[in-house]
């Protein structure tokens, strides 16, 4: 039983995790985040105006 232990928690040492994976998945989601928001953004800023436009109008 013991050697089962060792064993395992040797396995579970020596696992870092996938850093550079997860870096690259950040920047990655970023960049589209500003890629959408460039496009996006002129076109959801006035159909806010226009919604409150509205609102106001009442």
């Amino acid at each position: 039983m013991t050697r089962v232990l060792v064993k395992a928690t040797g396995r579970c040492a020596d696992e870092r995790g996938d850093v550079p994976g997860w870096v690259l998945i950040t920047l990655m989601t970023a960049g589209l985040v500003l890629v959408l928001w460039g496009v996006a953004g002129p076109a959801l800023t006035g159909l806010f105006e226009q919604a409150i436009s509205r609102v106001s109008s009442f």
